[in-house]
């Protein structure tokens, strides 16, 4: 369990570095206590604009902990917004949604919130570049995240998540299908051709001429690999 725990770690890291280039994703170092992942976020002159931290949890049953434990150890890296990644959500969350001040999603969700909340960070940090106070930041920032912007730009984002992966899945069925299909015919012919050579060699006996790339053992195996 804690070795799926820390693959999950790893493939947080790498889906955030291959999404957003220009920000800084840092693993905190183990024994040092402060999430699992931070997300620097930059703005396009490469100002920090906010940071994101994340917890990656791989167990069976929801722990209602977590989410203190994630504010509190997220504070100490000065993060702006919290998220849990894990299969196992809480009663009245099915794959994202918020609870206590900390956004929880499924693995599979986990780049389609992300696109979305670094986005809200960095709309809230231009807005806030004239203003100094933390404080209004952070109501700036919750301001932002349960207002009507936010939720429908959240809905568009998902839906066209969902629409790639059914369009993924439906194109990947249907290639499978004409590989079935070619398969088989490649074996109608191997298997054709490999009974009108043995005819013809009954009536000619060794006097035909071979031909190597049907007769012998790459005709058979080539059956041995397409029967397996």
């Amino acid at each position: 369990m804690q070795l799926q725990g820390e693959v999950q770690e790893l493939a947080i890291e790498d889906i955030l570095r291959d999404t957003f280039l220009f920000d800084v994703i840092e693993p905190v170092p183990k024994g040092i206590r402060g999430a699992d992942v931070i997300q620097k976020v930059r703005n396009a002159i490469g100002h920090e604009a906010g940071v994101i931290a994340y917890e990656s949890k791989r167990t069976k049953a929801y722990a209602g902990d977590w989410l203190s434990k994630l504010k509190e150890d997220g504070g100490r890296v000065n993060a702006d917004i919290f998220v849990l990644v894990t299969d196992a959500l809480p009663e009245g969350i099915d794959r994202i949604g918020q609870k206590d001040g900390v956004w929880i999603c499924t693995f599979a969700e986990l780049k389609g919130l992300a696109l979305v909340l670094r986005d809200s960070i960095i709309r809230v940090s231009a807005a806030y570049s004239s203003q100094t106070n933390k404080g209004e930041k952070m109501q700036m920032l919750y301001d932002y995240l349960t207002g009507k912007e936010f939720s429908s730009q959240f809905r568009v984002i998902i839906e066209s998540f969902d629409e790639l992966q059914k369009g993924y899945l439906d194109e990947r069925k249907k290639m499978e299908k004409i590989w079935k299909e070619r398969e088989k015919q490649l074996q109608k012919i191997v298997l054709n051709t490999s009974s009108f050579i043995g005819s013809i060699k009954g009536i000619a006996g060794n006097s035909l001429v071979e031909i190597p790339m049907i007769e012998g053992d790459g005709t058979q195996d080539f059956l041995e690999d397409r029967s397996s």
